[in-house]
């Protein structure tokens, strides 16, 4: 991989992606897995081949009852965030400063992130749908509205903005799908909780990729990713599903009360978000990057400081202990 000077003058970005771009060409295979080596929702869901089909599908919905009305919720609104992919997949191909050839490295990698992550939708919406406890109208016209709405997280096009926030974000589901499926299996729904399991996986390995994105840039224009995480910061990583609505609802009414229920749970808390930046301060040896002009040390310091600050918010929050009630659930 070519070397590249520090501190390179601003605007530089498309000098540092194209730095990255072998990276991505030769390292990918070590965050995706092969076609025929990966799990597919096939793999969990009953088969309407076998005899035993009509059977399968009513101990799924046996289990399925056991859920708790807030735990079906939180899966409901993983799911949509799930089925949404097409407009992730656009927002990640309008990245700028990045090559836009197909068999560069860039867009092979959206294409095989794509892939893998488009498993995870199909499979919790089959699930959804055998479970017997959805109004699946409901559910699929909030997946339309949500694609429709658009998606506003504060990135633009700057591909360090997009690394940092795609970095969050996976550690986020990677949370959210495992708390689920350890909640599932105390329910006795295992079958879920399985699901949920290897789905968790899935954004781990993600959320690595997008860090060593970080990673490798913070090596050759750290102060300017400094300044793009602080930036990110300070706006606040909002959920890609934060517009999620219920037919003939305001737009973004739905996620509050499906954040409610998350913090209920404990599926994904306030506290979490702490975690994860501490994480990624950790990850990215934010207190030992050299080579930060002033604005990059300015940014360093507020990012170094703000975990404390935000676990002191988190603490006097309040979690409305109201259940909302959701059409997307029967009963």
């Amino acid at each position: 991989m070519q070397e590249l000077p520090l501190n390179l003058p601003e605007g530089s970005r498309k000098e540092v992606m194209a730095y990255l771009e072998p990276f991505m060409l030769n390292e990918m295979s070590e965050y995706l897995k092969p076609v025929e080596e990966m799990w597919q929702p096939a793999d969990f869901l009953p088969d309407a081949s076998r005899d035993t089909f009509f059977e399968e599908i009513r101990d799924l919905q046996e289990s399925a009852k056991e859920l708790s009305y807030d735990l079906v919720a939180v899966l409901i609104g993983d799911t949509i965030t799930e089925e949404a992919l097409p407009t992730y997949e656009s927002w990640l191909t309008m990245v700028e400063d990045v090559d836009k050839n197909e068999q560069g490295g860039w867009m092979k990698w959206v294409r095989a992130w794509t892939a893998e992550e488009n498993r995870h939708g199909d499979l919790l919406n089959k699930y959804l749908y055998l479970s017997g406890r959805i109004d699946m109208r409901q559910f699929e016209m909030s997946t339309q509205y949500l694609i429709q709405d658009g998606f506003d997280i504060g990135t633009g096009a700057d591909p360090y903005r997009n690394f940092i926030y795609t970095s969050f974000q996976e550690l986020a589901t990677n949370v959210s799908h495992r708390r689920v499926s350890g909640l599932s299996k105390k329910s006795g729904d295992k079958l879920l909780a399985k699901m949920c399991g290897v789905i968790a996986s899935d954004e781990a390995r993600h959320a690595k990729a997008y860090m060593s994105f970080i990673s490798k840039a913070l090596t050759v224009d750290p102060s300017e990713v400094m300044i793009a995480f602080e930036d990110m910061m300070r706006k606040k990583i909002v959920m890609p599903a934060q517009f999620l609505r219920e037919a003939g609802e305001p737009q973004g009414d739905a996620f509050a009360h499906f954040s409610d229920a998350a913090q209920r749970l404990g599926v994904y808390t306030a506290l979490d978000y702490v975690d994860i930046l501490k994480e990624l301060n950790n990850e990215w040896k934010i207190d030992q990057v050299s080579g930060l002009n002033d604005q990059g040390e300015k940014a360093r310091d507020y990012l170094l400081k703000l975990p404390d600050r935000l676990a002191r918010l988190a603490d006097r929050m309040k979690i409305p202990e109201k259940e909302y009630k959701f059409k997307w659930i029967y009963g």
